[in-house]
């Protein structure tokens, strides 16, 4: 008697093997995963802002605003585990996503109460 149990070969129907093209989240370093996060925030709020092209569609001051308080948090608690080397830039790119946010707004924010601003301080272009 032959099995009726059919077998499932990924390979052989021509999908991709997803197991050897991922990487063991245990084999990713905290810098690596804490900077592409940041990464990820500090897009997501650029986009927001309207500042992925000119006239942008996507400008949603609510959705920076949340982004850019997330992103303050991460850099700044994450700051003296990531070395100055990855923080710095990702401060930076920070401080130029407030500023943005203050130009953008109809009534800007008093100083210090701009998003992420209770984890950077006030920022001043």
């Amino acid at each position: 008697m032959t099995d009726a149990t059919p077998s499932f070969d990924p390979a052989a129907d021509g999908a991709p093997d997803y197991d050897a093209m991922t990487r063991d989240i245990a084999d990713v370093p905290a810098v690596e995963v804490i900077t592409t996060v940041a990464v990820h925030l500090l897009s997501a709020a650029a986009v927001n802002l309207g500042l992925d092209k000119p006239d942008s569609p996507h400008k949603d001051l609510d959705e920076a605003r949340k982004l850019i308080t997330a992103l303050a948090g991460l850099v700044t608690a994450s700051a003296t585990e990531i070395s100055s080397f990855h923080a710095a830039p990702l401060r930076d790119g920070l401080k130029s996503l407030q500023l943005a946010f203050r130009e953008a707004s109809i009534v800007p924010d008093e100083p210090g109460q701009g998003p992420g601003e209770k984890y950077t301080g006030p920022v001043f272009g």
